[in-house]
């Protein structure tokens, strides 16, 4: 059991690893969104963000939703938006580290 949660997690990373699905998972922690709307958001192309849907929903990180001939798609965890938030803080930590140590460096 502990090998096949250890599993998931690596899975799971790796299907975080491109700075466009975290871009997608951004834009959907603040509501559902289908690709037109995702794509006028970030500028990028259609098949690029239909791409990395494809990878998130592989993951059962996101799920569409079709109506007509639009598919809108959703956060399968709403606990995404508390990843993506313990995410900017540790970021934040590292910066604040990293401008610390440059204050250092630079009194020297």
């Amino acid at each position: 059991m502990n090998l096949e949660l250890q599993q998931f997690k690596a899975d799971f990373f790796k299907a975080l690893g491109h700075p466009l699905r975290i871009r997608i998972l951004e834009l959907l922690s603040e509501g559902d969104k289908n690709v037109n709307e995702l794509q006028t958001l970030i500028g990028s192309e259609g098949s690029a963000v239909s791409q990395q849907l494809a990878v998130l929903r592989s993951k059962n990180i996101v799920y569409g939703t079709k109506d007509g001939n639009k598919v809108t798609y959703s956060l399968r965890d709403p606990m995404i938006i508390d990843l993506l938030s313990v995410a900017r803080q540790i970021f934040n930590n590292h910066l604040i580290d990293a401008i610390s140590m440059l204050d250092r460096f630079n009194e020297d």
